[in-house]
């Protein structure tokens, strides 16, 4: 919002155009005082924000004389000396600020083609630093999308520390610290149940099939399925236990087999996580027996540990991803469906989605060039600025490979949802070019160029710069944040706005002065003239189209949507009836919004990550369907040396045990733990369990009987158990509040525990966004939040707007976050930096309106506020609408995150122009005579 008052004219001969003084030579000169009324055409004036000042006409003027003077100065001039002590100016850096603009306004006037050519080889030399740019390094997912120095990121880093594991000896994959390599497949069946042996048949032979793939190597050599697999007792460890008991005894009893635990042949088999759509009988001890079930999972774990083995593994998984639709379609499966997934699924279609938005890129750049040359399109073939808008949006496009290419040099990591950031950089780049270019209009053609450049640049000197505040200041508190994918998005994002800046100040305002020295010699904007030396005349110039539109000596036209604001949509909009229509309505969105915010889902989905054709979105689909009863197994492990032998010892820890084993997320009877069943062990041997010796020099026999524990103790070359660990299995945790609340209660019960204990699973990494994204989210709200209030107390001359503008941000927020549960939209990582770019947003909208109405010197509330509509009603929308045509391509890519950044967008032009347009002059009819 440009706080500058229009300049006033006075006729000046054509003569003196060239021999007008610099403004230094005028630096020590009285300015004119003069009374100031609105203009039709001065919805630049107040401009606080990103939004250009209207598209209309104005006429030509001559020279300036109260050039850089303040619009709140020629407002309390007219009031008098005794309102002007009631008013509190904040405006401190909005002098200089002006001044120095017109200093760089003459200097590119007067130099035009150094300043276009310096930011084009600025720019050439910046965008070599996309030779950095990761092509084949894959994007760690952990990293960008998990919180910065979480909880789980240290018990993990204990465990890895404290407990061993052998792939290729003993696996297990419940004791692994990180993710391991598998394959993955889901066999369901639309039957009642798929306990029936010719439905295990077809199982089988899908199984047998898997195991049977092979990868050729370049040297000819086979990477085979039993070289790769991680190993049980000498063997592949089984894709599934029942499955390969009834392979191995085909007149296996299918209807008597007991869940969650199934002992065959004295060997227990957990079936929980194997067998999903159950439906339980009879009940036998801890058991029931399994009277239905409609899916199988199949799980094909390899070896990870060592570097060869890893890539090994890797080359089969990415084999079996090729292969296995193809394989699946040529066993002509009759009875059951299957749907698959591997370890590296979630990377590499997470880096698939990066392709799909790529051809996207060149339609919104197409309807953002289209938008603002029928914005800046004249009928006066000689004033008209189509190639000016087109350059406009070319000096975005330079924008922002020159601030990527700086970050890339510096090595700013390169995430995938940074690829949303040239869509929005497009949208909200382009308005100070609007601004820009209105204030051009309004600059008169017999002045020279440097005169007229000099003008524009003080005029939009408060406007273009507020904007970049507002807007960088927004996405630079994003680095508060706990997540580095929503940290580099806000450092490229807000890094290429400053270059937005520095370019519409320099390059783009070079092309204006260059398309200015056109408009002197009457250069018709697409065809060479006859005559093209010709001085300019108001006749020539309206000939130049049957259309063209003659000069008006008293002042520009104005344009239409400014009288609609100003005739019908203000009287309307205030009136009473009007008024209370539009606070129900605000009851009503804030109600909505309020509600809405208890309703939304927090964390992000791990399908999301794909695209929506993506085949491992059915897979997680079925998951959820049929194995969303059980979670995962999680460690229990104590941390430090305790005295396991002493009675006390033992009862703490064992009522800690029954803690874990009472609380609603687990199941007590699945619990694994090395303790208890040594202690038996013990028992029955009538050793004394309460005598050190005895019950340290026992473990190394216990291990061997009871091999499944071997990973569990930690022993030291001393004989003292360093640590050691217990596993609970839980339940019912599909949802994401579940699964946060299971991970506050387990970490609460551990902390209350006289024995040190901590509790681990590998989706602990992702579960613990769950339990900060809020805390986030609010964090980095108030930060912008106060960013920006800071901001509207410096550079606009009026405390009261900031108390508006702040109120607006917060109602803003809330509506936005309460319409995100009601468009499936989750508060996760991306929506979270969505959230923080909207402070922006709303400060940019609300600013405009709050200023122009404490500025204005109309009589009555009503009429303040209808002249604030009239001056920046249509900037406002205009604005709003470009930055949803520069984001609206999104919503047809096929990807969770591109689509989640449309639609907060979206939420936030519209409800940000609702409060600019509707709620604010509204709510200031009530409470602005306060101020």
């Amino acid at each position: 919002m440009s706080f500058s008052s229009p300049s006033k004219v006075v006729p000046e001969a054509e003569a003196q155009r060239e021999a007008e003084p610099s403004p230094e030579s005028r630096a020590g000169q009285p300015e004119a005082q003069a009374e100031w009324e609105p203009e039709p055409q001065g919805s630049e004036l107040l401009h606080a924000g990103r939004r250009f000042a209207g598209t209309q006409e104005a006429s030509p003027r001559r020279v300036l004389v109260s050039r850089g003077s303040s619009l709140w100065s020629h407002k309390s001039a007219s009031r008098g000396s005794a309102d002007s002590k009631l008013r509190c100016h904040t405006d401190c850096l909005e002098t200089p600020l002006n001044h120095a603009f017109q200093r760089l306004g003459w200097a590119v006037g007067a130099h035009p083609w150094f300043f276009l050519l310096g930011p084009l080889v600025l720019t050439a030399l910046l965008g070599t630093g996309f030779v950095h740019m990761p092509k084949d390094k894959e994007e760690d997912l952990e990293e960008q999308y998990s919180p910065v120095g979480s909880p789980a990121k240290k018990e993990r880093y204990f465990v890895q520390g404290h407990f061993t594991t052998n792939d290729s000896l003993r696996f297990s994959a419940t004791r692994k610290s990180t993710d391991v390599n598998f394959a993955s497949i889901l066999a369901f069946s639309h039957t009642p149940s798929l306990l029936e042996p010719d439905i295990f048949s077809e199982v089988s032979k899908l199984d047998h099939a898997v195991q049977a793939l092979f990868v050729v190597q370049e040297d000819g050599t086979r990477i085979q399925y039993a070289q790769v697999c991680a190993k049980l007792m000498g063997g592949c460890v089984p894709s599934n236990p029942l499955l390969a008991a009834w392979q191995g005894k085909k007149d296996l009893n299918l209807k008597n087999i007991t869940f969650p635990m199934y002992n065959l042949n004295h060997q227990v088999i957990y079936l929980t996580g194997l067998v999903g759509g159950i439906v339980l009988g009879e009940t036998e001890g801890k058991n029931q027996i399994l009277v239905q079930a409609r899916a199988l999972r199949l799980q094909y774990y390899l070896q990870t540990e060592r570097a060869e083995d890893n890539e090994r593994s890797r080359k089969w998984l990415i084999h079996f991803l090729n292969r296995f639709s193809d394989m699946k379609d040529g066993l002509a499966l009759k009875k059951i469906q299957a749907v698959y997934f591997t370890s590296l699924s979630r990377q590499l279609e997470f880096e698939a989605t990066s392709r799909t938005v790529i051809p996207l890129f060149h339609l919104a750049y197409l309807l953002i060039i289209l938008f603002a040359v029928i914005s800046c399109y004249r009928f006066d073939c000689v004033r008209n600025k189509m190639w000016v808008a087109t350059f406009g949006v070319i000096s975005v496009a330079l924008a922002v490979v020159s601030g990527f290419g700086l970050m890339l040099y510096i090595g700013v990591p390169f995430v995938i949802i940074v690829a949303n950031s040239p869509f929005l950089i497009l949208g909200i780049g382009v308005d100070d070019m609007f601004i820009m270019i209105s204030a051009w209009q309004k600059t008169s053609l017999m002045e020279n160029i440097r005169q007229r450049l000099s003008s524009v640049y003080s005029k939009v000197a408060v406007s273009i710069t507020v904007t970049t505040i507002t807007n960088v200041l927004a996405f630079y508190t994003g680095v508060v944040t706990s997540f580095r994918s929503v940290q580099y998005f806000c450092i490229y994002t807000g890094t290429t706005l400053l270059f937005c800046y520095f370019y519409n100040i320099t390059c783009f305002g070079a092309f204006l002065a260059l398309d200015g020295k056109r408009e002197v010699v009457c250069l018709h904007w697409l065809k060479k003239p006859e005559t093209p030396d010709q001085k300019c005349s108001s006749l020539k110039r309206s000939c130049c189209f049957p259309f063209g539109s003659l000069p008006d000596e008293h002042g520009s036209a104005t344009h239409p949507m400014n009288l609609f604001f100003r005739d019908y949509f203000g009287p309307f909009l205030t009136s009473t009836e009007s008024k209370c229509f539009v606070v129900l309505l605000y009851i009503l969105y804030i109600i909505s919004s309020i509600y809405g915010c208890s309703q939304v889902q927090e964390g992000l989905d791990v399908r999301n990550l794909a695209s929506d054709d993506s085949y491992v979105t059915p897979y997680f689909d079925v998951d959820e369907k049929f194995f969303s009863e059980y979670g995962p197994m999680v460690m229990v492990v104590v941390t430090k040396n305790v005295d396991y032998w002493n009675k006390d010892v033992r009862q703490k820890l064992e009522q800690c045990m029954t803690d874990f084993e009472d609380n609603r997320y687990v199941d007590k009877n699945l619990t694994e733990f090395w303790l208890r069943t040594y202690v038996q062990y013990l028992e029955e041997a009538k050793q004394d369990i309460n005598d050190k010796d005895t019950f340290v020099n026992n473990i190394p026999i216990f291990l061997k009987n009871f091999s499944n524990f071997v990973y569990d103790i930690n022993i030291s070359s001393s004989n003292e158990i360093i640590s050691s660990r217990a596993f609970i299995q839980t339940r019912d945790v599909s949802t994401p509040t579940n699964k946060k609340m299971m991970l506050q209660q387990l970490r609460g019960i551990a902390a209350k525990c006289e024995i040190p204990l901590l509790v681990y699973n590998q989706a602990f990494i992702y579960f613990d966004q769950y339990a900060v994204i809020v805390e986030n989210t609010i964090r980095s709200v108030t930060v912008a939040s106060l960013a920006m209030f800071i901001v509207s107390l410096l550079l606009i001359p009026h405390p009261l707007c900031s108390l508006w503008v702040t109120f607006a941000i917060a109602s803003v927020v809330v509506g936005v976050t309460g319409f995100m549960a009601f468009w499936n939209v989750s508060l996760d990582s991306i929506s979270m930096m969505n959230l923080v770019i909207c402070i922006g947003f709303s400060f940019d909208f609300s600013a405009h309106i709050c200023y122009a109405f404490v500025s204005s010197s109309k009589p009555s509330v009503n009429q303040k506020a209808i002249e604030a509509l009239y001056l920046l009603g249509y900037p406002v929308l205009q604005s709003a609408v470009s930055t949803v045509i520069g984001v609206c391509v999104l919503y047809t890519s096929n990807a969770y995150i591109f689509r989640t950044f449309f639609k907060i967008i979206f939420l936030v032009m519209v409800f940000g122009a609702a409060h600019g347009l509707i709620f604010i002059p509204v709510f200031l009819t009530f409470f602005g005579s306060f101020g």
